[in-house]
């Protein structure tokens, strides 16, 4: 039309003689501009052909010189080749940074950018009537980290450029993009839910088989959250995080895939928001301490207490250490909050006497300063060293020994006892027990819990016990709920015990008056 048009305008205004031929240019460059080197060359020729079929004069009827029309078309193609060379690679440059922008450098996968570019255009189809839709499956290789620091960073990127080869046969997968460093995303089109618990559960026996990278078998650890926008409006992002949310429950878990539920959301903000409350709830004295009481076994009278942290809000209503605990522990919040235990257990000990125990975590014994703190807080308290005892789970210890027995051989040097908590429940062995500055054990509830019905429970308590014993530990027993276990664990030999046959935790002052009145009845529950 453009060629016509300017044909038509050059005629019109009495020939090529004028200066109006120069307006074919137009068309040609808008070729170029649309088509590349291939249109701009084929336009420049119809253009040239077209004015070569125009007088030079459309008055007198004179026709143009050969070599006239000849330059002309020689102006054309010049124009119109430098111009469709020009507009091609600068279209190439601009794909090349586009397919750049949308691939890992290192794998050569797509990346996030290629994910919500796709994710976006499958949302935006139309719904379709069998009610199948978008399933999105977020991939973390858990212990990707100990082969990056093994083997090196060529040797992680393989693992994933094999990974996504052996989950891209899959069926419904549209693409596989590497989301982070350890990170897989598998888009699926069109699926259900159902389906896509399948292929998940596909994905999931995929990992269990052994990877050949840089010729080593590697078995690589999956862990799986999904995501699917159904009976809402969702943007790729939105799916997304729903995705990794999903992942991080299935982690908190121990399971290898978790789908997406609003649950999940709804406790992620309240935890959120019950965290960023915690500080501000310790500036406000919102946070107290409880006592549970141990009892010594052999006669029945109180020998110590633990302090288990409480968090009064502002109804005047308990919070549970459950709801907030486990995520300060993995927070800089956990050394105030531990201050805080320590301070409360000096004054319990200071002003009741008798002995306290609390609980550390790892964070706490690679903390220097807090143990300094410690130190400084029971001289100044007055109490005598042996009143406070330091808890510390299996679990803890088994995440760096070797700074966690320095820790304890500095807190035993201040004269305070050591104990394992939750004993036996770990991955540890028995071994490092000889090599740690300890006290005693605390065996877990789970070994109370079914004494008076399990033979070989009883047996497996009586090893434990014995284990104590064998290494001068004071043995205490948690969790004890009957009469029938309090005999138990006497006849076997323990050294102490707590649980709610005796009392839960308690405020202070209704633990003084819970002492009075245990003494009274301790004949009772001793016979």
């Amino acid at each position: 039309m453009l060629l016509a048009a300017g044909a038509m305008i050059v005629y019109l205004t009495g020939g090529t003689r004028f200066a109006y031929p120069y307006l074919m240019l137009i068309p040609v460059l808008l070729a170029a501009a649309w088509y590349g080197l291939p249109g701009a060359l084929l336009t420049a020729v119809v253009a040239g052909l077209l004015m070569a079929a125009t007088p030079l004069n459309v008055l007198t009827g004179e026709q143009q010189e050969p070599l006239n029309w000849l330059i002309r078309l020689a102006l054309y193609l010049l124009i119109g080749g430098f111009a469709g060379w020009l507009f091609s690679r600068l279209l190439q440059i601009h794909a090349e940074r586009d397919a750049a922008a949308r691939t890992d450098p290192r794998v050569g996968l797509p990346n996030q950018v290629a994910l919500e570019e796709d994710l976006a255009g499958l949302l935006a189809r139309m719904p379709r009537r069998d009610g199948k839709t978008v399933g999105l499956i977020l991939i973390r290789i858990s212990d990707i980290g100990e082969i990056l620091e093994a083997m090196g960073a060529d040797a992680s990127d393989a693992l994933m450029i094999a990974m996504s080869q052996r989950l891209g046969h899959q069926e419904l997968v549209q693409g596989i993009y590497r989301f982070s460093g350890a990170e897989l995303v598998v888009l699926l089109w069109p699926i259900d839910r159902d389906g896509l618990e399948r292929v998940a559960e596909h994905l999931v026996a995929a990992g269990e088989e052994n990877l050949t990278v840089q010729g080593i078998p590697i078995r690589a650890q999956l862990v799986l959250g999904s995501s699917m926008p159904l009976g809402k409006e969702a943007g790729p992002g939105e799916l997304i995080r729903e995705a990794r949310i999903a992942l991080l429950a299935a982690s908190e878990k121990q399971r290898s895939h978790c789908h997406y539920s609003p649950d999940f959301t709804r406790r992620t903000v309240e935890t959120i928001k019950l965290i960023a409350r915690v500080r501000r709830g310790l500036e406000a004295g919102e946070f107290e301490l409880h006592y549970q009481p141990k009892l010594r076994l052999s006669d029945g009278q109180i020998c110590g207490c633990e302090g288990l942290i409480r968090w009064r809000d502002d109804r005047g209503e308990l919070i549970s250490p459950a709801m907030f605990m486990p995520k300060v522990e993995s927070t800089t919040l956990i050394a105030p909050v531990t201050r805080f235990v320590i301070r409360e257990a000096c004054r319990y000990a200071e002003r009741f006497g008798g002995a306290v125990s609390i609980n550390v975590s790892a964070h706490n014994l690679q903390d220097k300063a807090l143990l300094g703190y410690l130190e400084s807080l029971v001289e100044q308290s007055g109490i005598h060293p042996w009143q406070l005892e330091v808890e510390i789970t299996e679990t803890a210890l088994m995440q760096d020994m070797v700074a966690a027995k320095q820790a304890l051989e500095r807190i035993r040097s201040f004269g305070i006892g050591v104990s394992i908590d939750d004993f036996g429940t770990g991955f540890a062995s028995f071994e490092y027990l000889r090599h740690l500055p300890i006290t005693g054990l605390k065996i877990d509830r789970a070994f109370v819990s079914g004494l008076e019905d399990d033979e070989r429970l009883r047996k497996l308590m009586t090893c434990l016990i014995d284990v104590g014993h064998a290494l001068d530990l004071l043995v205490t027993a948690e969790g004890v709920e009957t009469q029938a276990q309090h005999r138990i664990l006497r006849e076997l030999g323990c050294d102490q015990a707590q649980g709610f046959l005796y009392t839960k935790a308690l405020p202070a002052e209704e633990l003084t008056a819970w002492r009075r009145s245990h003494e009274q009845r301790a004949g009772s529950i001793h016979s």
